[in-house]
């Protein structure tokens, strides 16, 4: 596999997730589980203002509120930040994951009642890496602190690090695992689900013939679009992949209509815009936020036996245990999708529950 090719790692993925939806294990609805309250909302991306790819800057969110919230009216509530997955958005995630559902029966079994917030980070291209691009918009900081600064202002949160959570699943794991290591400061506990894109993609110098003409098939059809959407008219669905990865690891506001760089040119890699896919690659930055790891309550990683990923996570599993990173590791029975939403309502949820502070001046 040509890991040069910006999209190759996340096409692979999405050929699994494609494969393995139907087979989502759902788990039964929990007796007597109390309903909580939905509300889409959106919030204005400030760090997204002014983004090259033309993407929306006020993107919807999904809040869920903990069935106590209305009759409880001076109550405060940990927050759980919930990333999505490439090629959707929050509001199918949440059809996947079957939340408010597996939320409701989390509760239901015995964790603290949370508010979780879906917010959306789907971008013309399919996927917004949650990565700081100037191209697609710094969706890094719009959620660590655009959408966190919204939740604390108009929802009864505890507005304190350790009263935070973030997970996300697929490139929200990629996304949870990122933000998680740049904003300790934001959030208090990680649970990172089967990430994408960890490694870098900073491949063989010398590509074999069939990864030249598929690099310069992608490049001829960049070359012919004469905006972002003309190109991704013209690559529907996950065959846009290597264009939301080029277009947040390798922003060019110097290369109109489309602002980014491929990382070939004429099917041969161009090392320095690997240099900028591999600056993006959390298993090539982790040592530089060690300190930041360290002061998270708990983190955890899973992923299916049956994920291609896995490899990718546990070598992140390993770095950090190198280091004395408190974290967790479970490679459970299953493919890229199969078993995320019983993960979400008996581990995640629980998870958190633990994990997180639910009264004020925590440490």
């Amino acid at each position: 596999m040509a890991k040069w090719m910006s999209g190759a790692a996340v096409l692979v993925l999405a050929a699994v997730t494609m494969s393995a939806q139907v087979k989502t294990i759902v788990p039964p609805v929990v007796p007597n589980a109390k309903p909580v309250t939905v509300e889409r909302i959106k919030i204005h991306g400030k760090h997204l203002e002014g983004n090259l790819e033309g993407d929306a800057v006020d993107r919807d969110v999904i809040v869920m509120l903990p069935p106590s919230y209305a009759r409880e009216p001076h109550r405060r509530y940990p927050v759980v930040y919930a990333l999505h997955g490439y090629s959707i958005g929050a509001e199918q995630w949440t059809h996947e994951i079957h939340v408010p559902q597996t939320i409701e029966g989390g509760f239901a079994l015995g964790s603290k009642e949370m508010i979780f917030v879906f917010p959306d980070s789907k971008t013309i291209y399919n996927g917004s890496m949650y990565s700081s691009s100037m191209t697609t918009g710094d969706f890094e900081n719009y959620i660590a602190h655009d959408v966190v600064a919204y939740i604390d202002a108009h929802y009864r949160t505890i507005p304190e690090r350790a009263s935070r959570g973030l997970v996300g699943h697929s490139m929200g794991g990629y996304g949870a695992t990122r933000i998680g290591m740049k904003h300790a400061d934001v959030f208090g506990a990680l649970y990172i689900m089967s990430p994408c894109c960890l490694s870098s993609m900073a491949g063989p110098a010398v590509p074999n013939e069939q990864m030249k003409e598929r690099a310069i098939a992608s490049e001829k059809k960049v070359a012919a679009a004469k905006s972002p959407a003309d190109l991704a008219a013209a690559s529907p669905g996950f065959a846009s992949a290597q264009y939301a990865t080029a277009a947040a690891w390798a922003p060019d506001p110097k290369n109109p209509p489309l602002y980014f760089d491929l990382p070939t040119k004429d099917g041969v890699p161009q090392p320095e815009i690997v240099a900028k896919y591999t600056a993006n690659s959390p298993l090539a930055f982790a040592d530089q936020y060690i300190g930041n790891m360290k002061r998270y309550k708990a983190i955890a990683i899973d992923v299916g036996d049956q994920d291609g990923l896995r490899f990718d996570a546990g070598k992140l599993h390993g770095i950090l245990d190198g280091y004395g990173v408190r974290n967790s590791f479970t490679i459970y029975s299953g493919t890229h999708t199969s078993a995320v939403a019983d993960r979400f309502q008996n581990y995640v949820v629980p998870f958190f529950s633990k994990n997180l502070c639910f009264q004020k001046n925590c440490q």
